[in-house]
């Protein structure tokens, strides 16, 4: 039997580039769910003839948030699924070009660094510096973040 499941502590490496696949193609529904649950009132993501008149982009924008929330969930699966203790924070997160509709959404995320818990045994802080790209490979959103990792417990593959 193989469970699917993120990767331990020990079994992250600094340097690792892990590639998330597959990628997200993100909708106008999408946009305007996130938009309105998170009560951002901003024209930008809803308002089309608004943001048709606007230069230099004349369409409404993904919400950056969701670009951010989507490209941490990209890695979910292949890395921290089941193991991760919870998020310690974000840091350098930027939104170099933006998403339309339609556009999608492709995720890598490099280990940054990693070190054993000072205050949690069988815990370690792993950082991932994360990059989300569209489907022309433009770089749209990145972020540093820092989580806490389960250590493999005892008799666990």
């Amino acid at each position: 039997m193989v469970v699917q499941r993120g990767l331990w502590f020990e079994e992250f490496e600094p340097g690792v580039l892990y590639q998330h696949r597959p990628g997200r193609t993100i909708t106008e529904a999408d946009n305007v769910l996130f938009t309105t649950l998170t009560m951002n009132t901003q024209a930008l993501h809803l308002d089309a003839a608004f943001s048709e008149a606007l230069p230099p982009f004349h369409q409404r924008l993904v919400n950056s948030m969701f670009t951010l929330s989507t490209l941490v969930g990209l890695s979910v699966a292949q890395l921290t699924q089941g193991t991760i203790v919870g998020n310690l924070g974000f840091s350098d997160v930027a939104f170099p070009k933006p998403l339309f509709h339609g556009d999608t959404l492709y995720a890598e995320t490099e280990v940054t660094d990693k070190r054993e818990s000072k205050s949690r045994p069988g815990e370690g802080i792993v950082t991932f510096a994360h990059t989300g790209r569209n489907q022309h490979g433009d770089v749209v959103a990145t972020a540093s973040r820092k989580t806490m990792v389960r250590k493999r417990p005892e008799g666990a593959e």
